[in-house]
This record gives structure tokens, sequence and C-alpha cells, in this order.
């Protein structure tokens, strides 16, 4: 693609600059957060309702499992997809995907309904959250990239967050089936409603091309090269795909097995619902300045901090025994995804040429969200074995602490700072 200024000029890339369209991006992911939060408290708890018995952890694990293999391969389809026929379609196919979720659960008679709603989560989860980050990195200049994907994956942490405390409140007053319907349904119809007022951002990919002459042109190379470059031959980016399988694992362990630890200890499911939400909110909320610290300190400092943080957290779940304790734990926890989540992403895109960024992203969040599968797979195993879920946290500690030494000996730091 030959350059065009007047593109460029028209295209203007930052935050600023573009603050009603990166708003809407803002809200589109909250609601994003809100669909996968929805499930977070109620579901693992109401496991026995749907005929999973009890000390059958795999199986349990299995709608995770099944989450995780389509909403990886769906984000490296999705990566592809939006490159040709732009962002804005892609992220109005995942809402239309996200439609029979709440039914599903809704109707379900046994948990392979409850499989197969979360098949269409990872189809949901996969299009619109992809769409949204790559869509607020394209709006902002490369001085706030950091920043971008920080306020995304605040928004969508938030979101999850809130839709985990408000469900559990929710299924208390109006039973689990009830709440999650009428909670899914909203949520899906607004974030369609205002996802027709989203423009597309490939113009702003095509602006900054535009605006560097001598930027790569888009590669010619089949999409498996690609996938396999990024995930095997370049050390950088195979150290990153790892972290993000490490942090998914310790996500799959929240969402499957925390649930059920804490119900063992004689808690509620409004309890269960301020300690995940604490911990999706500590995320959410404190991304809004880890994305910004990124921007100023480079991006290496806080993945490594951000995993030790993490362990210790879980560490600290391990060993404590009260209600403030958890809540403790989950703070730290909390913050340490804040510290690695968002910055991994910026990380991946920093030096990924902006033709290819939908692509190289769009490799770096399948092996990400396929931690889901790898996780509830591993920990499911775990904790069956044993037939308690103490193991499993133990494990996942030490899968987390080991993943960020692998950052610390093979990745330098990718962040140079830019007008």
């Amino acid at each position: 693609m030959s350059a065009d200024p007047a593109l460029a000029v028209h295209y203007q890339r930052g935050i600023a600059q573009n603050r009603a369209q990166f708003l809407l991006q803002t809200v589109q992911v909250f609601f994003v957060g809100l669909i996968i939060g929805m499930e977070r408290t109620v579901l693992p708890g109401l496991a026995h309702n749907f005929g999973v018995d009890k000390g059958q952890f795999l199986f349990l694990a299995s709608f995770v499992i099944s989450f995780g293999l389509v909403k990886g391969a769906l984000n490296l389809v999705a990566g592809a997809l939006s490159d040709g026929m732009g962002r804005k379609r892609v992220l109005l196919l995942g809402w239309m995907a996200g439609i029979p979720i709440p039914l599903l659960i809704f109707f379900s008679p046994n948990w392979w309904w409850i499989i197969a709603a979360n098949v269409f989560l990872g189809i949901n989860q996969g299009f619109t959250w992809t769409m949204t980050v790559t869509s607020q990195i394209d709006l902002a200049g490369s001085r706030q990239r950091g920043l971008a994907v920080g306020i995304n994956e605040a928004a969508g942490y938030v979101g999850m967050g809130l839709a985990g405390l408000s469900t559990g409140y929710l299924a208390v007053a109006y039973g689990p089936r009830w709440a999650l319907l009428g909670f899914g349904l909203a949520v899906i119809a607004l974030a369609l409603f205002l996802c027709l007022r989203v423009q597309d951002t490939i113009a702003w990919v095509r602006a900054e091309h535009a605006a560097h002459p001598g930027s790569a042109p888009a590669s010619s190379a089949p999409w498996w090269q690609s996938f396999i470059a990024v995930s095997f031959q370049n050390p950088r980016y195979r150290a990153l795909c790892q972290a993000g399988v490490a942090n998914k694992v310790a996500d799959t362990l929240v969402w499957v097995l925390f649930p059920l630890y804490f119900l063992q200890h004689a808690l509620g499911v409004v309890a269960i619902g301020w300690i995940t939400g604490t911990y999706g909110a500590v995320w959410g909320l404190s991304q809004l300045w880890t994305g910004h610290l990124a921007d100023r300190i480079g991006r290496k400092l806080p993945i490594v901090c951000g995993f030790f943080l993490l362990s210790a957290g879980l560490v600290l779940t391990a060993l404590v025994q009260s209600f403030v304790d958890w809540l403790g734990a989950a703070a730290i926890m909390g913050l340490g995804m804040a510290l690695l989540y968002p910055n991994l992403v910026t990380a991946m895109s920093d030096t990924a040429p902006p033709l290819e960024r939908g692509r190289i992203l769009g490799v770096y969040r399948y092996w990400r969200d396929t931690g889901y599968a790898i996780g509830g797979l591993l920990l499911g195993l775990v904790a069956q074995w044993n037939d308690k879920i103490l193991p499993a946290i133990w494990v996942t500690a030490g899968i987390v602490a080991l993943s960020g030494v692998w950052i610390v000996f093979a990745v330098q730091e990718t962040y140079t700072r830019k007008i």
C-alpha cells in the first residue's frame, strides 16, 4: 500500500482524538465482561443440580474446557477475519453468537447443555473481546498503546467482577436460572443496539500504515505459517504465548474450583461472589493504571511482578482459613493479573506490523484462551486424582511462578518510546 498523507490526517490516532469511538468500544468490552462474569459465581455451585456428582472435577471442568477450546480457535479466526473483512462485522457476529447462551442455561436438563452454552460463550468472547481490544489499539497512538489495552481490560474485568457479584444476589432473590436468563438477554440486547454506532477501525490501520511508507506490507504467507512463527519460532513471542496460557490456568482455577473450595469451607453464594468479585474488580480497575505504567517504564517489569504477585496470592489462598483473609488473597491475585494481563497483549503488539496486528494478536489470544482448556483438563485431573481441590491450588501457584521466571530470562523489553 502506498503512502497517502490525506488518509493519515483524516484518521488521526490517539485516545483524545477518537474519544467517542474509544468510549463506545469501552462500553462494548464492559458488556463482554458482564457475559462471561455472569457464570462465575452461580454455575459451579449448581453442578450437582445438572447431574455432576461430587468429586467429578474433570466433568465439572468440561464446561470451561469447551469454552477455552472454542474461544482460543475463534481468537485465531477473528484476528485473521478482522484484517480482511473489518473489525465491526466480526464484533456483530460475536454478539449474535451470544444470544443462545442464557437460553441454553435456562432450559438445560443436564450438564451437557451447559457445555453447549459455553461453546457459544467461546464464540461470543473470541469475536467480541478480540475485536474491542484490537480496535482500541487501532485508535490509540503508539505512545498510548499500553493505556488503551489497560482501559480495555479494565472495563472487561470490572464487568466480569460486577456480574459475578450481581448474579449471586439475583440468584438468591429470583433463582439461578431466571437470574442468568434475564441478566444475559438484557446485556446482549444493549450490546447489539450500541454496536450499530461503532465505526470500523480498519481505516485507522490503513492510515497508520500510510503514515509510515517504510513499514512492511501485509504478509502474504498462509495463516498457518504465521501461527508457527509466532507460536514456536520467535523466542519472544513464544515466551509471551506461554505466559498467556499460564495466567489462564490460574483464572480457570478461580472460575471452576474456587466456588467449590469455598463452599467446602461453609461459605454461601453471596460470600463467594464477594471473593471472586473482588478478584475481578481489582484486576479490572487496576488496569487503568498498570497499562499506563507500562507506557512509562516498559512492559517487562510489570509483567514479571504480576506473575509473582499472582503466585503469592494463590499460596495465601491455600494457607488461610477465613473470609477476610481470602478477600485479601483475591485482591493480591487481582493486582497481579492487572500488572501482567494487559501488558502481555501490549508487548505482543509493540513489534507487530500494523497490517498484521490482528493476525499476530489472534495467535497470542489463541494460546492465552486455550489456557482455559489446558487449565480445565490439568486442574480437573489433579483435583479428581486427589479428590481434593487444595493440590490444584498449589500446582497452579507453581505454574504461575515458573512462567514468570521464563519471562525473566526469555523476553527483552519490547517498548521504545515513540511519538
